[in-house]
């Protein structure tokens, strides 16, 4: 298959409505998704530059996402909106749980 004639088909879910908490978590994962971008590009040799540059591997992505223009974390934002309402029209539940905090982000817990 060639690209010219690729139709993208991704699950509808526009009708699934997003909870405060979810909404909230949309702003965190956006954080986390941009710093993964942004770990691979580095791993790759991208540096910061005010201009985009693929030739010399420059980007003005390469801050905070704080730092970012909003329409760059907007895209974030839209990507993980989507995901958590595809897995949710998938039937699967998303649920905080109630350790959150005792074992910190970043802290693995084996679950048996």
């Amino acid at each position: 298959m060639d690209s010219s004639t690729y139709q993208p088909c991704p699950i509808a879910a526009d009708d699934v409505a997003l909870s405060s908490d979810l909404l909230q978590l949309v702003e965190l994962l956006s954080k986390n998704a941009h710093d993964l971008w942004a770990q691979k590009r580095i791993g790759e040799g991208w540096g910061y530059g005010k201009v985009r540059n693929d030739a010399e591997k420059r980007t003005p992505c390469l801050v905070r996402y704080e730092e970012l223009l909003d329409s760059e974390r907007e895209y974030d934002r839209v990507l993980v909106r989507q995901t958590l309402k595809t897995i949710i029209k998938l039937g699967y539940r998303i649920e905080k749980s109630d350790d959150y905090g005792r074992g910190g982000v970043g802290q693995p817990r084996l679950m048996s």
